[in-house]
């Protein structure tokens, strides 16, 4: 059985072709066109990954993407038919790793599913590593095998993206990191002049997050036109 992909969108034929797609892969499929059916599916099945239309007929895709990260952190990728910025950042601020935005080429969005595997692996693995798999110093501790971040004592709920960026500027600390690297490093994928929000959204979520401030940040800071990094 291969790896299990949530599939929820209201249009029969763009779901059913993102089926067939997935399924060539190799990967096995639940399909669904309402939301109702997706929740019920994520709480009774494993799910390895979602892909969500934004608009549907019950509920739309941000409110599933806001539930499915109230007790997971498979990655999420958002369907939206819409250009406007907001729509992208709303969906990555709730937690989706990535969007894609109709109309799309199957094989496009077959790429960017296997990016997101390929890099929610990666940080996810349990098996031993040459490299370390524990960072802690200011009160921040970072374990990657248990995939689980404290600060000061207290467990952060971050999504894999979150998680993959912290880790990345973690184990680069003292040295600046620019969104392009970023993007490469923790999305697995060509870095596009959109990608650049991408990063910045997630890095204002992270901040939020630390309790960590834009103007006088303790960790994440900003080096301006060139990347972010943390401070030994």
């Amino acid at each position: 059985m291969g790896t299990s992909i949530l599939v929820v969108d209201d249009e029969h034929a763009i779901a059913d072709l993102i089926e067939v797609y997935l399924k060539n892969e190799g990967f096995t499929v639940f399909k669904f066109y309402n939301g109702q059916d997706a929740f019920r599916c994520v709480e009774s099945n494993q799910v390895e990954l979602a892909i969500l239309d934004v608009m549907l007929p019950d509920i739309d895709g941000f409110t599933i993407c806001r539930k499915i990260r109230e007790g997971h952190n498979f990655p999420i990728i958002m369907l939206t038919a819409k250009e406007e910025e907001v729509d992208k950042i709303t969906g990555l601020t709730l937690g989706a790793d990535d969007y894609i935005t109709k109309p799309f080429r199957p094989l496009e969005l077959v790429a960017r599913v296997k990016a997101q595997l390929r890099r929610f692996t990666k940080y996810n693995s349990p098996e031993p590593k040459q490299e370390e798999h524990l960072i802690a110093f200011s009160g921040l501790v970072l374990d990657r095998d248990a995939r689980e971040c404290t600060l000061n004592e207290k467990k952060l709920s971050l999504t894999p993206t979150e998680f993959s960026i912290l880790w990345v500027l973690c184990s680069n600390r003292g040295r600046v990191i620019s969104s392009e690297e970023l993007f490469r490093e923790v999305w697995g994928d060509k870095y596009f002049s959109n990608s650049n929000n991408t990063v910045m959204v997630h890095i204002r979520h992270l901040r939020e997050k630390m309790g960590d401030s834009t103007e006088n940040p303790k960790y994440i800071k900003t080096v301006w036109g060139v990347g972010y990094k943390i401070e030994k």
